[in-house]
């Protein structure tokens, strides 16, 4: 028995496994959902022995009406009708003509109109073939607005949930991409799958796994050479400037910076972050000289800014408390008299720009983190109440949103704590307990086998 119309198409197009047919389904069913309704229409779905039927020329019956429409809108433009029909006409329509040919309907010599008509065909075919995107406009609208809520979000929300969540999404844009789809689209794709693999980078070395972080970062900064996003390029290497950093890399993360300062953003900050991440990698190396330069580059650079992201905001931004808790920190690692001074003055005004903002737009993380440097330079200048307050209110944050970075910078206040002259005080016995009890009660790796 000649195959039927449908039968072939799931050949020609790969979608003989069950998995795969499914997922074209499901994507049209929930792509004709939010176009033109019925919501419900989203989660309709197709049985796998219905499938074989199809996929191996069975017809029982003509297929439900929820299943004509998403069959019309998968196939298309195929008249629904023709897809279970077995007619040579309905083939040579939509087929190319390397398709083979029963007997029965083969001709001597094709005549000079039937000759336009096919090529005609053949154009109306490939026309369809780039028309039929598994991506429209609703499906990039959707992406977009999920991963703008996710970088906005990200600074004050656990980590650990929002890295499944953001894990997820990073696959479907994957998906996306492995399907057709007109070449804008394409690029739009690699834009959304750099940035998600971008917050796994960053989520990643939030949970302490900074081998798992480079991975992500290098796809990430390899979607943006595809998407073309300088933006996003400069962003991703002063992402693997600070994993180099806090990792001890003083001298990668002053490379990898550079090396993204060579990508001019379309518009924002990346390059005033790649200065302030190179000035507290200098300070690390204790080189004095390019460290301020580094700071007076950021100065400079945030003068002359014109608008306040690079990419999508949130996380991705690079506001000025955050500049200024950058400052703090390279002050802190140069140190001496005047070098602490600035780095109490600039850390206590990045926490009251942190604190000023609105609940839902605090990053958590970052402000725990100029809290931590304002806390170091009054213990470095004997003020140890003062220094209390600070890291108490950075225990109680990180005990509700904790990062990797918190707690490094939480030990290293635990150990100058031991060496100040005021150690056996009742003041930094207490904070000291307390800094013991919350180490031992929180922990930020991902659970054991969970991939990254």
């Amino acid at each position: 028995m000649d195959p039927t119309l449908i039968q072939l198409l799931i050949n020609e197009r790969g979608w003989q496994q069950y998995e795969v047919f499914l997922r074209h389904y499901r994507e049209a069913a929930q792509y004709l959902a939010a176009a033109e309704g019925p919501r419900s229409l989203a989660t309709a779905s197709i049985e796998k022995r219905q499938f074989l039927r199809w996929a191996h020329g069975e017809m029982r019956g003509i297929p439900r009406a929820e299943a004509r429409r998403i069959l019309a809108h998968l196939f298309r433009p195929i008249p629904i009708d023709q897809l279970f029909s077995t007619a040579p006409d309905a083939r040579v329509a939509a087929l190319d003509g390397t398709t083979t040919r029963s007997s029965a309907w083969v001709q001597d010599e094709p005549r000079a109109e039937d000759a336009v008509m096919a090529a005609a065909n053949e154009s109306a075919r490939f026309a369809a073939q780039v028309e039929g995107s598994n991506v429209g406009p609703h499906t990039m609208d959707q992406l977009e607005a999920d991963i703008r809520r996710i970088v906005t979000t990200y600074p004050n929300r656990p980590v650990q949930p929002v890295f499944h969540e953001v894990r997820n999404l990073r696959n479907r844009s994957f998906e996306l991409l492995e399907g057709r789809q007109p070449p804008h689209y394409t690029r739009d794709l690699y834009m959304a799958a750099g940035v998600l693999c971008g917050v796994l980078a960053n989520a990643s070395f939030d949970l302490g796994r900074y081998d798992a972080a480079e991975t992500q970062a290098r796809t990430a900064f390899m979607c943006g050479e595809l998407a073309g996003h300088n933006g996003l390029r400069a962003w991703v290497r002063g992402l693997q400037a600070l994993i180099a950093y806090w990792d001890g890399r003083a001298a990668d993360a002053v490379r990898l910076a550079e090396a993204g300062s060579g990508f001019t953003p379309e518009e924002g900050t990346a390059q005033i972050r790649l200065a302030s991440i190179k000035a507290r990698a200098f300070g690390q190396l204790g080189r004095t000289t390019d460290a301020v330069a580094a700071l007076a580059e950021a100065d400079r650079l945030r003068e002359g800014i014109t608008a306040d992201d690079d990419v999508l905001g949130g996380m991705m931004a690079f506001p000025r408390e955050k500049q200024l808790f950058y400052t703090s920190t390279t002050h802190l690692w140069l140190g001496g008299g005047q070098q602490l001074s600035d780095a109490e003055e600039a850390a206590e005004e990045a926490v009251n720009l942190f604190d000023a903002a609105e609940p839902g737009k605090k990053r958590l993380g970052e402000m725990c983190l100029a809290r931590m440097d304002l806390a170091t330079a009054r213990l470095n200048r004997g003020d140890l109440e003062g220094a209390a307050q600070e890291v108490h209110a950075v225990l109680h944050v990180n005990a509700q949103r904790g990062t990797e970075s918190v707690r490094k910078r939480l030990r290293h206040f635990r150990r100058d704590l031991a060496l100040t002259a005021a150690a056996g005080t009742a003041t930094a016995i207490g904070l000291r307990e307390a800094l013991v009890v919350h180490e031992d009660r929180t922990s930020l790796e991902l659970s054991p086998g969970d991939p990254h």
